[in-house]
């Protein structure tokens, strides 16, 4: 009898996941509070732990981020961007993925890819290279940038006192073993994106295109140039502005004799980066009122509302049957703990979001003891959303590349962007086990 009611309650819980994703928006959010719902008036489930530290820290660092585009700050990055892409062509799938990186390792959220993505298409088409190997790259590298940022949602997940700041991981810990794994995997996917393809010149799609007047190089022409001509000086300025905030919470992550006794980490950024973007409106020169307008401010409550649903049913469902999950999952993980990541790789394509994958399987992963550094190794395996070709990022990149290099397969599967993605995933977990086992 316990039994069926797990396998109804996780039908309960796969489902409302499903037709959030479906949705989308704030479809995960609100089919989670569903879920929720239903789990505790219709199952009697004591209601699981709210993530409300996650939130707290999405909620600040968003505002900040917002406020960076609000006055201009983030097209002055893609302007600087364009210039050092412009000026090596011949090494675009190396340096277009590594500064999509970049991007979204400063802003910790990989939306901000969608102002490179074009240019690296730009550039690429220009000079007859295949713009599938940098773009499908580059969108991988932006979701890596997310489990590698100081200030992402999902890296807030895993300090929060929910999760591993629990168990005394600090994010000076994570960025160690993750930002490198992440910068290496890249490198290696990188290699092999160069050899992935017919050369553009040679591909019947990209001929045809032309054929048809379907590629207009001249008008991407015009639209980098004007990227590059961004050169506001009050936008300069809120770039240092958001990037002073970026160093103090790092500077806090490695060194915690610097916090104050009692002060966690997850309040520490939340302090920080709300306070630094009151700094960054002030040398920006921009009204408040313009935050709340961009699509960063929008996608990141977006998240908000997803990670308080899809979360809190998961700790619902998992508190509620604790006993009965820990017993069948102990033996196989006790045996091969890496297993988990593949769990954390599906249930990312399901969830579609880093830091609700991390809020929902991790505390699993805590209760049955799996290594809490084993368990920062794994931490790239969230990023699995790649999968599906339907995630926002992916869509953009199809769009962009005017060529049709970068292309969704008659299987839907079969895209350009699985072998970057599982290529960077394996690479990445491997390289961040082994800094595991040589450093600590």
């Amino acid at each position: 009898m316990a039994t069926t009611l797990l396998i109804i309650e996780l039908l309960i819980v796969l489902g409302c996941i499903f037709l959030g994703a479906r949705t989308g928006g704030i479809g995960l959010g609100i089919f989670g509070m569903l879920g929720t719902f239903i789990l505790v008036y219709g199952f009697g489930l004591e209601p699981g732990k709210t993530p409300v530290d996650v939130m707290l820290i999405i909620l600040a660092v968003i505002t900040a981020s917002a406020a960076l585009q609000a006055t201009g700050g983030l097209d002055y990055l893609v302007g600087l961007t364009a210039k050092f892409l412009k000026k090596h062509p011949e090494h675009i799938t190396f340096y277009g993925p590594l500064c999509t990186f970049a991007f979204c390792v400063f802003a910790g959220t990989a939306h901000t890819s969608y102002s490179l993505l074009p240019i690296i298409s730009e550039i690429a088409q220009a000079n007859k290279i295949r713009p599938e190997r940098p773009m499908s790259l580059s969108v991988i590298a932006a979701s890596l940038g997310i489990t590698s940022s100081p200030v992402s949602a999902a890296m807030a997940a895993m300090i929060s006192s929910d999760l591993l700041g629990a168990k005394g991981i600090e994010l000076g810990t994570i960025l160690i073993i993750c930002l490198p794994a992440s910068l290496i995997s890249i490198l290696v996917a990188a290699i092999i994106e160069n050899h992935v393809g017919k050369e553009l010149k040679d591909d019947p799609e990209y001929l045809r295109r032309v054929r048809d007047g379907r590629i207009n190089p001249e008008e991407d022409a015009k639209n980098l140039m004007r990227a590059e001509d961004n050169q506001d000086p009050h936008a300069k300025y809120s770039v240092l502005a958001f990037l002073l905030g970026v160093v103090l919470v790092i500077l806090f992550g490695f060194i915690p004799s610097l916090r104050p006794e009692g002060v966690s980490m997850s309040e520490t950024i939340e302090m920080v980066m709300m306070s630094d973007a009151i700094l960054i409106l002030i040398v920006g020169k921009t009204s408040v009122s313009k935050v709340p307008k961009g699509n960063i401010f929008i996608a990141g409550m977006n998240a908000v509302i997803s990670i308080f649903g899809i979360a809190w049913m998961g700790s619902t469902f998992y508190m509620g049957n604790a006993d009965m999950i820990n017993q069948a999952l102990s033996g196989m993980v006790s045996t091969a703990p890496f297993l988990f990541a593949v769990a954390l790789f599906v249930m990312s394509i399901m969830l579609f979001s880093q830091a609700a994958t991390a809020t929902t399987l991790y505390p699993v992963g805590i209760a049955l003891g799996i290594n809490p550094l084993l368990l920062v190794a794994m931490f790239p395996a969230v990023n699995g959303y790649f999968f599906l070709p339907n995630y926002p990022t992916e869509v953009a990149a199809l769009e962009f590349d005017r060529t049709g290099s970068t292309h969704v397969g008659k299987f839907v599967i079969n895209h350009s962007f699985q072998l970057p993605g599982f290529v960077t995933t394996i690479v990445s977990i491997a390289i961040a086990y082994f800094v595991v086992v040589l450093f600590y």
